[in-house]
């Protein structure tokens, strides 16, 4: 279970108020990190995604102290780090929404295991989303039986 993700944005309200209308959730002001906020999908799980502005980095704290925010001047948007995520929005919610910001939304097949649609925070940050219909298909497809047939077949994942 995946409870929150952090991710980092050039306009973190922007991204955050976006993240929120395709959960259908809420947007809030992250206290711990000034300019950062918190979206909430307010479901039973407490789902969440960090957006932190794009400067801003996680440290290792020093001794017993825990991690401490860090600014940098090296961030270039594009980043492996991405999320899949069930959302109650359909297909053309999510459309429009991209549309709106100007951000790259994409329908996708995914090995023809399930599919998702890509949509590109800023066009640098990608959150795989799922509407209700592809989210029954991921978890069809990523069942611990199905898994293990598919990666038994390769013998270095198995072996690993």
């Amino acid at each position: 279970m995946l409870h929150h993700i952090s991710i980092a944005a050039q306009n973190p309200l922007r991204v955050a108020q976006a993240i929120a209308k395709v959960m259908k959730g809420e947007a809030y002001p992250f206290f711990p990190h000034p300019g950062s906020y918190m979206v909430f999908a307010m479901d039973e799980h407490g789902t969440a995604i960090e957006v932190y502005p794009s400067e801003i980095k996680l440290a290792p704290g020093e001794g017993d102290e825990q991690y401490q925010f860090v600014k940098t001047n090296n961030f270039n948007g594009m980043t492996a780090t991405h999320a899949a995520i069930s959302v109650p929005s359909s297909q053309e919610e999510i459309e429009e929404i991209g549309k709106r910001e100007g951000w790259r939304v994409l329908r996708c097949n995914r090995d023809s295991f399930f599919d998702v649609i890509e949509f590109w925070l800023e066009n640098t940050v990608m959150l795989e989303l799922l509407t209700p219909e592809m989210a029954e298909q991921y978890v069809a497809a990523t069942s611990p039986e199905n898994l293990r047939r598919v990666f038994i077949a390769n013998p270095i994942l198995a072996s690993v």
